[in-house]
């Protein structure tokens, strides 16, 4: 058995996507923070595995990264050990004759774990918290136009979240479903109206005009179960998954 060299953390929440077993949970991995290239080339000079200068490292990596995304958009596949990347083409052709339709056809980007990386997970071990808070939480969102689930969103399109106590309600006005720019931390409210279901577990909302770039999501209500009640206070919950507008 290989020596555990790294820990993760996770809370135990329900298990929204099975319907056979009500009393079963899913864990849901606490998340230190996002690293970006920056932090992660920091990190490799102060542990002394890296022989070049921080600011070395990260010119390089980003040379790297902005030719890999160039390859694959010339249809290339890319196998790095770490990881795996390729292009493809989502959407059916109803005849032989149908050409590409960027109304009806998505292309993307699938990322996979590679060898090296598994082999990493050889030496992580896992402590499990107990059953989280069961307060608002988001379990995993669906891009409705590309059938993406917790990566793609597309503007003027529907989006379905699933999770634990997301109904929108209660009179605060900072109430509802906000995308938030990773970036540039501009946040963006979903109109009420384009709220389309609004459920305890689920909600379905028409994803804002946004630009492109990388979103996270949070949502804030009052919403309590049981007696038409709500809290004092409004609540909010970010989704722990990064979203992207192409």
């Amino acid at each position: 058995m290989a020596t555990v060299l790294h820990k993760i953390k996770a809370w135990l929440y329900d298990n929204l996507l099975t319907q056979d077993n009500p009393n079963d949970y899913i864990a849901r991995v606490i998340s230190e923070r996002s690293l970006n290239v920056n932090d992660i080339c920091e990190s490799a000079v102060a542990r002394g595995g890296a022989d070049v200068s921080a600011a070395a490292m990260e010119h390089a990596v980003n040379l790297f990264l902005k030719e890999m995304g160039y390859r694959l958009c010339d249809g290339f596949s890319i196998n790095t050990g770490w990881f795996t990347a390729s292009v493809h083409i989502r959407g059916v052709f109803d005849n032989p004759n149908e050409k590409f339709d960027p109304q009806k056809h998505t292309v993307l980007f699938e990322f996979h774990q590679g060898a090296t990386l598994r082999k990493e997970l050889e030496m992580v071990g896992v402590d499990i918290l107990g059953i989280a808070e069961t307060g608002v939480a988001v379990a995993h969102v669906t891009d409705v136009k590309t059938g993406s689930i917790n990566d793609i969103l597309t503007p003027n399109r529907n989006l379905k979240i699933a999770g634990h106590k997301i109904k929108i309600e209660g009179a605060d006005e900072v109430n509802g479903v906000y995308f938030i720019n990773t970036d540039t931390q501009e946040r963006t409210k979903v109109d009420a109206s384009d709220i389309v279901v609004n459920n305890p577990s689920e909600l379905i909302v028409i994803i804002p005009q946004l630009a492109a770039g990388t979103y996270s999501l949070e949502v804030t209500t009052q919403f309590i179960s049981g007696g038409g009640k709500v809290l004092k206070e409004p609540r909010s919950t970010v989704f722990d998954k990064t979203l992207t507008v192409q």
